[in-house]
């Protein structure tokens, strides 16, 4: 070939070297704008390429898919390399990988070869457009998916030209191995987006254009999304007619309930494909086909897959007890005795693994006398006196020690007493014996409760009490109650008190009191506070001890209510209206029958008073037994007293006068005044 064909040559693969890593460098760039939502028009560059509409368009047509919740079987009529860039962007999660365009699919058809030429071994391309046709011949790509089924993938395998990859349903989440797929809680399934193609793109392999509207704005009337928050779905909601319906991921069913679902075991039900030789295990939303056990019991399979025996008697745990040697064989092991000999005094254990002492006293092969102890040793044995007993040489047999004498006093606590051969060791009453048969230890009567109340244990007895509120009686044990109330000097309760067993408590009256924090004096209840009364709407209520009273306020004829407790008059010409009180004020007093008499109750005056004013006051209704009088204190000032004891509780309602001669002018006020005498007893 002629030097300038050969640059030629150079030159366009250069050229197209360089195109290449700009369309990856650009379709890279135009997923990028895709997710993050911008525009997908065109950048202007020295080297115009449509690459960066394409894969941007694409991309985020696939991303409306999966925002969608629509499936991503589009992507096989969208053409290369849209369906691709769409595909990666649909099943994509967080944290995507780079997309590379480089790697072309399987190649479709094998490079044409110029044996005529003068470089025979060099491909060509027949066109600019048509890249497959000049991709370089590649190996016949392996089906990981399909010769491995249900191993490599928890859920979805897809097969990739020289490699696989693992996929998960929708609702799943692929787990940091790259095989396993975990549930995930969908939560912007149901957001509006602001992305909305136009249309489908179109795409051919020859030109690699697209049609796609990047970003379209509406303005829609806002409806209530039955699917918010899910819709109450524990996976997936589809809102139909303004209803929301609940359905599973794939592996999943639904629940009776209609919301939750829960796992379908493939492999109760025999919905799975575990081919021959394998053993289905249920996964949450799927199953794994694993490897069925080749070998039986006592074989392993090796790296050929061929069963060998197993050695168990090479194993670290001892198959095989002591005294027993461990015999290998096919498929299995087996258990041997071990031979010993054992010395006189010795035999062979029970496992013949080792030589152990015979016990003669326990054989009774031992020739010891009478009252003698046989002791036994290793390969041998003893006579000995029993304890207690001490050998007499003449007599030639064992008598008894009386430890009593022998040790007095250093045996026992208290009482020692000789038995044969020993000694035996007592108390006193009031006293046991410890538990080194020795010591006596002091005996808590109080233990069986003798006394009816309290038990105090002494050294050697006990005595009994009785708690605050009781007495002991003359027979030591039992007690009786102390009647507080009647044997008391003092009032103990200001209204009565009530014994009760070893004490006593105080009592107020059935209503309107309570037991205060001191538990002897009574407390008033505040029924109008607390709301505890009866009064209409119209009524005020009043406190008293003891109770309340429901008081009307209401104002005659030509006067004004100017509050609750105050009416002023009107004005008015005729004689009558202008003669009557210019003002009249209600009050409410409250006494007890035990006040002391005679007592200024009530204070009436001119507010503000001037000099020169002069009043009198008297009382014109509701005096009629006299328990009341008006006294003069000043020249503007009168008080009303009680001067008779009230011994009962009683209510009254007397009508006080005051006229007030001020420069010339008479002017009358009357003052209602309501007393409450109640029970001093409380």
């Amino acid at each position: 070939m002629p030097t300038n064909e050969k640059q030629s040559m150079c030159s366009v693969a250069g050229k197209q070297c360089c195109l290449s890593s700009l369309k990856e460098i650009q379709c890279q760039s135009g997923m990028t704008s895709a997710r993050r939502g911008d525009t997908c028009e065109g950048e202007e560059d020295r080297c115009p390429d449509d690459s960066h509409q394409v894969c941007c368009s694409c991309c985020a047509l696939g991303l409306q898919v999966r925002s969608e919740g629509k499936g991503c079987e589009i992507h096989q009529f969208l053409g290369y390399p849209c369906g691709h860039i769409f595909l990666t962007c649909c099943e994509e999660e967080e944290g995507l990988s780079k997309v590379s365009l480089r790697r072309k699919p399987r190649p479709t058809s094998i490079p044409r070869e110029d044996s005529e030429g003068t470089f025979p071994r060099e491909a060509f391309a027949i066109g600019a457009t048509d890249e497959t046709a000049n991709g370089v011949e590649e190996q016949k790509d392996v089906d990981e998916c399909l010769l491995h089924a249900g191993k490599l993938c928890q859920q979805t395998c897809t097969n990739t030209w020289g490699s696989f990859h693992c996929g998960c349903y929708q609702g799943f989440i692929l787990q940091g191995d790259g095989r396993l797929c975990a549930p995930v809680i969908p939560d912007e399934e149901n957001r509006v987006k602001d992305f909305r193609p136009a249309a489908i793109p179109t795409i051919t392999p020859a030109t690699t254009t697209v049609d796609i509207s990047t970003r379209t704005t509406t303005s829609r009337p806002v409806r209530i999304n039955p699917c918010s928050e899910n819709g109450g779905c524990s996976q997936q909601c589809l809102a139909v007619a303004d209803r929301a319906l609940c359905s599973c991921f794939p592996g999943f069913r639904l629940k009776r309930d209609g919301r939750k679902c829960e796992d379908i075991n493939e492999c109760v039900l025999g919905t799975h494909n575990c081919g021959v030789g394998f053993v289905c295990e249920n996964t949450l939303g799927s199953f794994l086909c694993n490897h069925k056990p080749k070998c039986i019991t006592g074989f392993s399979q090796d790296s050929h897959g061929n069963c060998i025996d197993i050695n168990e008697c090479l194993s670290l745990r001892e198959l095989c007890s002591s005294g027993f040697n461990c015999i290998n064989t096919v498929g299995s092991f087996s258990c041997q005795q071990k031979t010993i000999s054992c010395s006189p005094g010795y035999s062979a254990s029970s496992d013949g693994a080792k030589c152990v002492d015979l016990d003669e006293c326990q054989m009774g092969t031992n020739r010891c006398g009478l009252g003698q102890i046989c002791h036994n040793l290793p390969g041998s044995y003893t006579c000995d006196c029993q304890t207690g007993y001490q050998y007499d040489s003449l007599r030639k047999l064992c008598t008894d020690i009386n430890e009593c004498w022998r040790f007095p006093g250093r045996l026992c606590g208290q009482t020692c007493e000789n038995t044969p051969g020993s000694f035996h060791c007592s108390c006193t009453e009031g006293f046991s014996l410890a538990l080194d048969g020795k010591n006596c230890k002091d005996i808590n009567e109080c233990d069986k409760k003798p006394c009816s109340q309290e038990c105090a244990n002494i050294y050697g007895s006990y005595q009994c009490y009785c708690r605050q509120g009781y007495h002991l009686k003359d027979d030591g044990h039992t007690c009786e109650d102390i009647d507080e109330c009647s044997q008391s000097i003092g009032s103990l309760c200001t209204f009565r008190c009530v014994n009760v067993a070893g004490s006593y408590q105080c009592a107020c009256p059935p209503q309107g009191f309570t037991l205060s924090a001191n538990k002897r004096s009574c407390k008033d209840i505040d029924e109008c506070t607390a709301g505890n009364h009866n009064c209409s709407y119209d009524q005020s209520c009043f406190n008293l001890q003891g109770g309340f009273r429901c008081l009307s306020f209401h104002c005659p004829k030509n006067y004004n209510k100017v509050s609750d407790t105050r009416c002023d008059r009107i004005s008015c010409n005729s004689l009558d209206c202008q003669n009557s009180p210019v003002r009249i004020t209600y009050y409410q007093l409250s006494f007890q029958t035990n006040i002391i008499i005679p007592a200024q109750i009530f204070r009436i005056g001119p507010s503000p008073s001037y000099s020169g004013d002069h009043i009198s006051i008297s009382i014109i209704r509701g005096n009629e037994e006299g328990f009341f009088s008006t006294r003069k204190l000043n020249g503007y000032t009168g008080a009303v007293f009680l001067q008779r004891q009230v011994k009962e509780p009683k209510d009254f309602l007397i009508h006080v006068e005051m006229k007030l001669l001020r420069k010339g002018m008479l002017s009358t006020f009357l003052a209602k005044i309501y007393v409450f005498i109640t029970s001093g007893a409380v």
